[in-house]
């Protein structure tokens, strides 16, 4: 992309990762934000991001598609994989090409599976704020060749600046604590999860579809994601996202 259209998304990505003290904040689209920019401004095929309950336990809380999102659910329930590692060592992970013997050896389930996916190497960034890590975030690419330098800081930039962003929303909302709030997003999750279910088969489309549609009707009648969701599962939906896309 031309110079000058790059630093205008790199300019508005910041500004969206930072403007979170918002009434009607929502830590689970909020991610997905995080998650779209990544793939819209690095050299990555896709993104996904994980988050640290309270009792330090890890939940797939975006991803940037579908193949993604069951990839770093299997990472959860292998207990393995580079967003573990980030997590549990507070560090970066470097650019590992899944089929080395390095990789195989490091994670010999998880990366098998990354390359089933059509992935090659990942790098992983901690959601960090000082010495405070709340998850995770992963960048895969599926083509030969590293992440370079600029760009691998500038992943880590925008992590940076969206657990800033989700901590500085978590402050000032006085009525919650930092459990509670955490917990309410879990539990937006599984709401989005079942709703994109139900969607996908109301529609006759796929779940990654679904989500998209959700989420451009959450963005056009400026609604909350999770709102969207409960009203898809509770039937009251808009009738136009009910109805299956003309082909």
């Amino acid at each position: 992309m031309p110079e000058l259209a790059r630093e205008e998304q790199v300019s508005v990505a910041f500004v969206e990762l930072a403007d979170t003290l918002v009434q009607d904040f929502d830590v689970i689209a909020f991610l997905h934000m995080l998650a779209d920019h990544c793939v819209a401004l690095l050299d990555v095929t896709a993104a996904g991001v994980l988050l640290a309950t309270p009792d330090g336990h890890l939940v797939d809380a975006a991803a940037s598609d579908e193949r993604t999102r069951l990839l770093e659910m299997a990472s959860i329930e292998w207990d393995e994989g580079p967003c573990r590692d980030c997590y549990k060592s507070r560090k970066p992970v470097s650019d590992v090409p899944f089929g080395t013997d390095e990789a195989m050896a490091r994670w010999p389930r998880f990366a098998p599976r990354a390359l089933q996916a059509g992935f090659t190497s990942v790098v992983a960034a901690p959601l960090r704020l000082h010495n405070q890590v709340i998850g995770a975030l992963n960048l895969f690419r599926d083509r030969p060749g590293a992440l370079d330098g600029p760009q691998v800081r500038l992943g880590q930039a925008l992590a940076d600046t969206a657990t800033i962003g989700v901590l500085q929303q978590r402050a000032v909302t006085e009525q919650m604590t930092v459990s509670a709030q955490l917990q309410y997003a879990l539990d937006s999750r599984v709401i989005i999860e079942q709703a994109k279910g139900y969607l996908a088969h109301r529609r006759a489309t796929g779940v990654e579809e679904a989500f998209h549609a959700m989420r451009g009707h959450a963005r056009a009648h400026q609604m909350r994601l999770t709102e969207v969701a409960r009203q898809v599962l509770q039937g009251n939906a808009d009738p136009s996202l009910l109805t299956p896309p003309t082909r």
